[in-house]
């Protein structure tokens, strides 16, 4: 590798993936640097990651807390700034090489779009980014010769298995899945499932509002949608399986037959890593899978009956044009609807696929439409709760 240090925005670092992705710079200080640090609302988290790794420029997005933040970090000479637009600008600095996208949700859309017209390199661990505006991202990413290099687990986990292989097509990919807190359960015993243990994942530590989504198949089916746009692909080549011990990531295809496979266990430390590394892969203190602590992997088909909001992103892709964007705004308001008591586990694709049948359909959307159909999404899904 070159003496040269990768230099890192961290967009989110205070969440989940933000924290995990400064463990891996930290362990490796001759490799990276820390230029920008943005939260959302956790000030206290966000000096206290800003004074340890002494980056140029920080942005707390809730203005609120703008001068406690500012105040804490003055001493150590770090530039504060905040509010959305701050964050939507911070990525253009020239002393950035790599911009970790680790926000959740459709706030990661226009920080992403500003990193790839500035040329960045994106390590995307937002996959509502291409949700949303996949043609928009994809079209822009050609248009100013940028790489996405995913974070997703499986979508890494695809990624690494295409390298040296790019001249060979994909006939089929299969993102894995764990199946979540209430694999094999029934509708009727989903009608009472509380935010507590839709909360509790069987594998992965993960935020509040991925770990709902993946407990009702929601993140399997956004997945679904990131895949088709990361690699190319027609919603036929894409097919999700179950397999509770989340050890295989995901699988390649290939034309003739082959298949290749992503392993390890379940740390997310790894494709962040791998994509902050990458080309190169680096040596690390991980745990190491053990065959014999698995004897059996197993894989079963998803239940996307019981499961509807899977068939929903299906049926989203298919439709193409805005709808992915809708799905996506009408998901955040019924997860977040969720964790307050205010709609029920089931009722959460009820309103999703209301809002999919109800909201303006745009077939070649542009950046504007994006933004009034998720604005639209949004005032759908919350007049249906109440």
């Amino acid at each position: 590798m070159t003496n040269k240090k990768k230099r890192i925005a961290i967009l989110g670092s205070t969440g989940s993936i933000g924290t995990q992705a400064l463990d891996v710079i930290k362990s490796h200080p001759e490799l990276f640097e820390v230029e920008a640090l943005t939260a959302n609302r956790n000030s206290d988290l966000l000096i206290k990651q800003s004074i340890e790794f002494k980056p140029n420029c920080v942005v707390i997005v809730d203005e609120s807390k703008f001068k406690e933040v500012q105040d804490a970090l003055e001493p150590h000479q770090i530039k504060v700034y905040a509010g959305k637009e701050a964050l939507a600008q911070v990525v253009e600095m020239d002393t950035i090489d790599l911009v970790l996208t680790a926000l959740v949700g459709y706030s990661g859309l226009k920080p992403t779009i500003n990193a790839i017209k500035n040329k960045k390199q994106i390590a995307l661990a937002n996959k509502e980014t291409l949700v949303v505006a996949g043609s928009l991202i994809t079209n822009l990413c050609k248009q100013y010769g940028v790489n996405i290099l995913p974070v997703d687990s499986e979508h890494s986990a695809i990624f690494q298995c295409l390298v040296g292989e790019y001249q060979n097509p994909i006939e089929k990919i299969y993102l894995t899945a764990s199946g979540g807190p209430f694999r094999g359960w029934t509708a009727e015993k989903l009608a009472n499932v509380t935010k507590e243990q839709a909360l509790k994942h069987p594998n992965w530590e993960m935020g509040a509002k991925i770990t709902i989504d993946s407990a009702s198949l929601m993140n399997k089916g956004l997945e679904v949608i990131e895949a088709k746009w990361l690699f190319d692909l027609k919603p036929e080549q894409i097919d999700v399986i179950v397999h509770p011990q989340s050890i295989v990531h995901s699988i390649v295809q290939f034309e003739d037959g082959s298949m290749k496979a992503q392993m390890g266990v379940p740390d997310m430390k790894l494709p962040i890593q791998y994509a902050l590394a990458y080309p190169h892969r680096i040596q690390n203190t991980f745990e190491r899978f053990n065959f014999m602590d698995y004897p059996s992997l197993t894989f079963e088909k998803a239940d996307s009956n019981t499961f509807r909001n899977l068939s929903l992103a299906y049926h989203a892709m298919e439709k193409g044009g805005n709808s992915a964007c809708v799905l996506n705004a009408a998901n955040e308001v019924v997860v977040d609807a969720f964790l307050k008591d205010k709609v029920g586990f089931l009722q959460m694709s009820d309103v999703v696929q209301n809002c999919l049948e109800k909201a303006t359909f745009v077939p070649n959307p542009n950046y504007d439409d994006f933004v009034s159909s998720d604005h639209e999404a949004r005032q759908l899904a919350q007049q249906l709760i109440k």
